[in-house]
């Protein structure tokens, strides 16, 4: 069975259907499909794409990104559907909702198969992490995600702090280092700190700052990561590395692009989103 890893849909929903047309997704032979995260908000059909990925039932392994989670952050709050954007709004009001947040709310933040030999998170991970511990702190998050105080978690995830990881690190500080690492991380400084601030092209980037996957002795460097969340970052496979960015715009009119990882080399599939 073929393996591939889609990139940021962000409610595209009609180059997503283009795209599963295109990979074969149908009958007894139809691929196994990993998701990167970043399902919603942007595009047409933020409802049309959890409602596709969610009903694929076992073949899909979705991931959660920063957009998801904010989603589920903002349908905790008692102003939800005032405070939302008009791509989310239909969620909100769907009769299914309730049933389609939750199912989003246990998803993972990271997918390991050992036997294929990749990982899929939706931004990074960071340097001092192995993919086993990355894991184990991907783990911890899911369990607050999932657990009965969710609402009030959520409540409290969002924010810029703390920079940089530490293993004392406790609570809710704690937590939210995990999020912002596995969801939100671009460009990090040399020290290893996130830089919540620069989100544009690596040309223009500041001298003081890096990708995150370019660390030098980056803990993961040996392991085949594929992730998602940079759309700027205008180049999908970086060899030297082992990692590929299949983040293609599909939210700003670009491609939105399917990775085969079954295959040698890795084959890139794409669709326009415009």
């Amino acid at each position: 069975m073929s393996i591939f890893c889609i990139g940021d849909i962000h409610g595209a929903l009609p180059a997503l259907d283009e795209l599963l047309s295109a990979l074969g997704t149908r009958g007894p032979t139809a691929p196994k499909l990993w998701f990167v995260g970043d399902l919603v908000n942007r595009g047409p059909d933020s409802l049309g794409v959890l409602r596709r990925v969610r009903d694929m039932g076992d073949r899909a392994i979705t991931v959660l990104g920063n957009h998801d989670l904010s989603l589920l952050a903002l349908a905790q709050k008692p102003d939800a559907l005032a405070e939302a954007k008009p791509s989310l709004r239909p969620i909100l009001e769907a009769p299914d909702c309730r049933e389609l947040l939750d199912w989003l709310r246990h998803r993972p933040l990271m997918h390991r198969d050992t036997a294929l030999g990749w990982t899929m998170v939706h931004a990074g991970i960071p340097a001092e992490w192995t993919i086993a511990q990355a894991q184990a702190r991907a783990a911890e998050l899911e369990s607050a995600l999932r657990g009965p105080d969710h609402a009030e978690f959520l409540a409290q995830l969002f924010g810029n702090t703390p920079e940089k990881w530490h293993p004392d690190l406790a609570g809710m500080p704690r937590l939210r280092y995990i999020a912002n690492a596995l969801t939100r991380q671009r460009f990090v400084h040399a020290d290893g700190r996130l830089d919540m601030q620069y989100k544009k092209t690596l040309a223009d980037a500041p001298t003081e700052l890096q990708p995150w996957f370019s660390m030098p002795e980056r803990a993961s460097r040996r392991e085949r990561i594929v992730f998602g969340h940079w759309s700027a970052l205008e180049q999908v496979e970086w060899p030297e590395h082992k990692v590929w960015g299949i983040d293609t715009g599909a939210a700003w009119g670009g491609q939105l692009s399917a990775l085969r990882l079954d295959s040698e080399p890795p084959e890139l599939i794409q669709v326009d989103a415009g």
